[in-house]
């Protein structure tokens, strides 16, 4: 597998998603980097974490409770516009990449996210220093 390739052990990814059968299915793939992953259920808790943890990239889900991706983004990009966010979603709609974007996402992945896509999508914000 490609993420075998890839040795973030350096790096800090958080992961916001609020289901958590998606959230070890990332956490599956991911930890084969041996990058170190943070967990946020919702977007108020990943606006937390990413004060207090301040991770190398953010992979964001859009729908969530409490509060949204979308929201969650625009308000880490006040305070850390430097951490790229890579927007997922299952709801793959025409207009989510957009605005996804608009909200200061870097990328955007549709669910289901294949394994390689993830880590080639991570790989081009996590080069090695």
């Amino acid at each position: 597998m490609i993420s075998n390739t890839f040795n973030w052990n350096n790096k800090t990814i958080l992961i916001a998603e609020d289901e958590e059968s998606n959230y070890r299915y990332l956490e599956m793939v991911i930890n084969k980097t041996k990058a170190n992953i943070v967990w946020a259920k919702d977007g108020i808790e990943a606006i937390n974490l990413c004060k207090e943890h301040e991770p190398d990239l953010i992979l964001m889900d859009i729908k969530m409770p409490n509060m949204d991706g979308l929201e969650a983004t625009r308000e880490i990009k006040k305070t850390h516009p430097e951490i790229p966010i890579v927007a997922q979603t299952a709801y793959a709609m025409e207009n989510d990449e957009r605005m996804s974007l608009e909200a200061g996402c870097n990328a955007y992945l549709s669910k289901p996210i294949r394994a390689t896509k993830l880590i080639e999508t991570l790989s081009t914000f996590l080069m090695s220093d």
